[in-house]
C-alpha cells in the first residue's frame, strides 16, 4: 500500500501536460461566462484564470527552467517570459492562453509517443503468462519463469509457444511470421525446433524445452526492443531549432518596445505575438495526424522522431517479405512431366488440396480459380505425417508429397524431376508415376514497382536496399527494380539470420 502513492504522483506528473491544458480550457470557458454572462464581479471573473497561471503555470515554468539551465533556448521560453509578464501585469487572460497553447502542443507530443510505444506493448501482451507443463501421465500449468531446459511443454491448438525447444509428440504445422516475417507456415513433426512466439496449427504438440523462457527468442526480441525505447532521442520541433536566434532577438525587440513606449504593456505584447503558436500546436498536431494516416495503411510508425528526420534520409531500407511482397505462398511455376496438361494437372491437385489443411494448399486452390477450373470431388483421402497426401479424383490415384519423400521410392519418370530451385515447391505422383513440380512464391505487389520507382524523383533518394534471409538469386526475381540489382557487401564473420542480400540504385 506504501508504494500506491508514488506511483499516482507519478502518473499524473507524466500526464501533466494534459491535465494542465484541460484546466486551461476550462478556466477560460469559466473566465468568459462570468464576463458575459452573469453579473459576477472583476475578481470572481479573474479568479479562474488565476487558478489557471498559478496551478497550470507554475509545472510548466518549472520544466522551462529546467531548460533555461541546460542552456536549450526554445521557441517556447518566450512562452514562460510572456506567463510571468502578464502575471506581473495584470492580465491574466493573455497569460492563460499562452498555458493553453503550452500545454496542448505538449499533450499532443506526448500522445505522439504513447501511440509509437504501443508495439512494445503489443509485444508484451502477445506472450502467454502459464505454460503447460507434462509429467508422467498429468499436465499442470506452470509460471513461465519456472520453466526449466528439459521440461515437457504441451503447446494445444493455436497457442502462443512459451519457449524455444524441440518437437517430441506431434506433427502439425507453426506460424512463425510475426517472429521471422517469412509468410509460410512452417510443419512441426518430431525433431523440428520451435521457437518462442511462434502461434500453433490445429494440432496439439508436445516439446522438450532448450531455453528457459527468459533466454528465448521472444525474450529477445522484447528486450531489444525495450533497450531501443529507452534510448529514444527525444522530438525536437522546428521552433526549438530556431530558438536560439529567434528567442533572443524576440527579447530584445520587447524590451525596446518597452523603452521607446515607457508601457511595459507593449513588452508583454511583443512577446505574445511572437510566441510561435502555428509551431507549438501546429507541429504536434501534424505529428499525430501523420502517424494516424499512416496506421490507416498498414505503416507502423516507432518513433515520432522518423517523421522529422526523414526529409534528410537519402537511402530506404524495406524488408522483402510483407512489405514488398503479399506475404503469402503463389503457385509461380508448374514443372510437368512429358506428355501432360498443365490445366489437367492443376485440376486433380486443386481438387484434393481443398481436404488438406497444409499452407501451401490455400495457394494451389487460389491458382484453380484464377483459371476458372471447376474441380471434381476427391475420395479415399488420407494425409498421414511424413507421407504427404493421398487421395483419388476423377478415377486417378493421386500423392502429393516433397522431393526428399519422394526420391526412395524409385518411381518411374523420376528422372524428368528439375533441378532444386529456392522458395518452396511440392511433387506430384499421378498414377504411380512422377507427374509434376509445382513451386511457389512470395510475390511481389502490384504497387511496388511504382512506388519505389517514385522515390528518386519525388524524394531524392538515391539508394534502395532490400533486407531478406532469401538467397541473393531469389531476392533479385522479387527486387522491384530497373535495373539489374547489385550485391550488397557481406558482415564478416557468420552470416546473420537476416542481412541485405541485394541492393538497387534508384534510375536518375
Amino acid at each position: 500500500m506504501a508504494e500506491s502513492p508514488p506511483s499516482l504522483l507519478s502518473s499524473l506528473w507524466r500526464r501533466k501536460s494534459t491535465i494542465i491544458a484541460a484546466l486551461a480550457l476550462l478556466g477560460i470557458v469559466t473566465h468568459l461566462v462570468l464576463r458575459f454572462a452573469s453579473k459576477a464581479s472583476l475578481n470572481a471573473q479573474h479568479l479562474p484564470l488565476l487558478i489557471t497561471l498559478i496551478v497550470g503555470g507554475l509545472p510548466m515554468l518549472y520544466d522551462l527552467l529546467r531548460k533555461l539551465l541546460r542552456r536549450e533556448f526554445g521557441s517556447d521560453l518566450l512562452g514562460g517570459v510572456s506567463i510571468i509578464t502578464s502575471l506581473l501585469l495584470g492580465e491574466y487572460l493573455a497569460g492563460s492562453i499562452i498555458v493553453l497553447m503550452l500545454a496542448g502542443g505538449e499533450a499532443l507530443e506526448s500522445y505522439a509517443l504513447r501511440s509509437a510505444s504501443s508495439v512494445l506493448a503489443a509485444l508484451a501482451k502477445r506472450m502467454p503468462s502459464i505454460a503447460h507443463r507434462k509429467a508422467g501421465a498429468g499436465i499442470t500449468d506452470v509460471a513461465l519463469a519456472d520453466i526449466a531446459v528439459g521440461d515437457t511443454l504441451v503447446i494445444y491448438p493455436h497457442e502462443i509457444c512459451p519457449a524455444d525447444g524441440i518437437v517430441t509428440e506431434g506433427h502439425g504445422v507453426m506460424d512463425e511470421s510475426y517472429l521471422t516475417g517469412e509468410p509460410f507456415q512452417i510443419t512441426k513433426t518430431t525433431g523440428s525446433t520451435v521457437i518462442s512466439g511462434a502461434v500453433n496449427g490445429e494440432a496439439a504438440l508436445t516439446i522438450r524445452t532448450t531455453q528457459v523462457a527468459a533466454d528465448s527468442r521472444y525474450a529477445k526480441i522484447m528486450e531489444v526492443m525495450r533497450e531501443s525505447e529507452s534510448k529514444r532521442p527525444q522530438l525536437q520541433r522546428l521552433g526549438d531549432q530556431l530558438g536560439a536566434i529567434y528567442t533572443p532577438v524576440a527579447l530584445v525587440v520587447a524590451l525596446l518596445a518597452w523603452f521607446l513606449s515607457g508601457d511595459p504593456l507593449r513588452f508583454l505584447a511583443v512577446l505574445v505575438i511572437a510566441t510561435p503558436c502555428p509551431l507549438l500546436l501546429g507541429i504536434p498536431i501534424a505529428i499525430v495526424s501523420s502517424i494516424s494516416l499512416c496506421a490507416r495503411r498498414a505503416i507502423i510508425v516507432k518513433s515520432p522522431v522518423v517523421l522529422e528526420q526523414i526529409a534528410g534520409c537519402r537511402t530506404a531500407i524495406f524488408d522483402k517479405t510483407g512489405t514488398l511482397t503479399y506475404g503469402e505462398p503463389k503457385l509461380t511455376e508448374q514443372l510437368l512431366a512429358t506428355g501432360l496438361d498443365q490445366k489437367e494437372v492443376l485440376t486433380l491437385v486443386a481438387s484434393l488440396e481443398r481436404y488438406s489443411k497444409h499452407p501451401l494448399s490455400r495457394a494451389i486452390i487460389a491458382a484453380a480459380k484464377e483459371q476458372d477450373i471447376t474441380l471434381p470431388e476427391a475420395s479415399e483421402v488420407s494425409e498421414e505425417p511424413g507421407h504427404g497426401l493421398r487421395g483419388t479424383v476423377a478415377g486417378h490415384q493421386l500423392q502429393i508429397t516433397s522431393r526428399n519423400k519422394l526420391i526412395p521410392q524409385n518411381l518411374p519418370g523420376t528422372d524428368q524431376m528439375p533441378a532444386i530451385s529456392g522458395g518452396l515447391e511440392c511433387v506430384v505422383v499421378l498414377d504411380g508415376h512422377y507427374a509434376a513440380t509445382l513451386r511457389f512464391r512470395d510475390a511481389p505487389r502490384a504497387e511496388s514497382r511504382s512506388f519505389v520507382n517514385h522515390l528518386g524523383p519525388k524524394h531524392h533518394f538515391d539508394r534502395v536496399m532490400i533486407i531478406s534471409s532469401a538467397s541473393l538469386r531469389s531476392t533479385r526475381k522479387k527486387a522491384p527494380r530497373k535495373n539489374s540489382p547489385s550485391s550488397a557487401p557481406k558482415p564478416p564473420g557468420p552470416k546473420p539470420s537476416m542481412w541485405a542480400t541485394a541492393s538497387m540504385m534508384l534510375p536518375p
